[in-house]
């Protein structure tokens, strides 16, 4: 098999921020393009600053016919022992240009080193499949686990990388980690058996796969498009009609709309509300107190924008109307 070539490092460095963003954070660089490890600055959604340190080399086939499934980094122009976050944290990744996919390798077992450049390795198959699932665990024959990472995952992953690893090298709870990251169900009596942060590792999991998995088929199901504007330009959420934690909300794609980043922030706060006929509309209770604090400059050219909102060519995805009006009343959005 052919050894790919090592990955340039202003493309290693742009398909960390695209995995950033597809994420529906964003990041910047803030240490030189070619360092180690590389160090980025973080904003999240609801905005929160993470440092992140990544150390991250070229993922390619390990170089033995016998394994041809085996891939690896190869750990050069570093010394041991790797440097570690001391503010946010840190990862250990191969990036494999073709499938555009990460590979997560547990840094306690590889931040010291004697001589050379060592290598780490995990089975292609596991990277494959978390194109499906996400995430997705490689248990190697020595009980270290590797992990193939969607990008839209790779902060999910950094932010939770230690238990990740670490609880993953045990059966039952690797078992329900990989229910978790594919949207399986996962028993209550098997959670219960397992102590409390294994169990926490898990649920964290599953929330992180399923909201993945909502960010995922909203967006595809209206093109990358906001539903109100029709732009893209990459900067359009995965937005829940009926919001998180309100009884009866779901992670399903008829509890969705693709939205940009404004107008998401102004659905979430009330300013505008859907209605059952699939129109956005201006509350006009919250532009009246817009008003009376004098918040209301440029409020005449955003209602410009509302209206019928465009919608995906499946009807199976368009808003249901269950989820509109509980999302109404829940919002307290004055009855038309």
């Amino acid at each position: 098999m052919e050894k790919l070539p090592a990955t340039q490092p202003e493309v290693l460095v742009d398909a960390i921020l695209e995995a950033i963003q597809e994420s529906g954070n964003s990041a910047v660089l803030i240490s030189a393009i070619r360092q180690h490890p590389r160090k980025f600055l973080i904003t999240t959604q609801d905005g929160a600053e993470i440092y992140l340190f990544v150390f991250a080399w070229t993922l390619t086939h390990g170089g033995r016919t016998r394994l041809p499934d085996e891939y690896r980094i190869q750990m050069t122009s570093v010394d041991s022992p790797l440097q570690i976050s001391a503010e946010g944290h840190t990862i250990l990744i191969g990036y494999e240009p073709n499938l555009k996919m990460f590979a997560g390798f547990d840094l306690n077992r590889h931040s010291t080193f004697t001589t050379g450049s060592p290598s780490v390795q995990i089975d292609i198959r596991t990277v494959r499949k978390a194109l499906d699932d996400g995430i997705a665990f490689d248990r190697k024959s020595n009980d270290e686990i590797a992990i193939g990472i969607r990008p839209d995952q790779l902060l999910n992953y950094a932010l939770n990388v230690d238990h990740l690893h670490k609880y993953g090298k045990e059966t039952a709870t690797l078992r329900l980690l990989t229910k978790a990251s594919s949207l399986q169900n996962i028993p209550s009596a098997d959670l219960e058996a397992l102590s409390q942060p294994r169990q926490r590792i898990v649920q964290t999991l599953s929330r992180l796969a399923r909201a993945a998995n909502f960010r995922l088929q909203v967006l595809n199901a209206y093109g990358n498009r906001c539903a109100v504007t029709r732009a893209q330009l990459r900067l359009v959420d995965a937005a829940h009609i009926l919001p998180v934690g309100a009884p009866g909300s779901a992670d399903h794609v008829r509890n969705g709309l693709a939205l940009s980043p404004t107008l998401h922030r102004a659905y979430d706060a009330a300013l505008i509300y859907l209605t059952e006929d699939l129109e956005m509309k201006l509350n006009t209770k919250r532009a009246g107190e817009l008003r009376g604090s004098r918040l209301d400059t440029g409020l005449d050219d955003f209602t410009k924008l509302l209206g019928k909102i465009h919608l995906p060519a499946d009807r199976r995805q368009w808003p249901e109307a269950s989820f509109i009006s509980k999302a109404n009343r829940y919002r307290l959005i004055p009855r038309s």
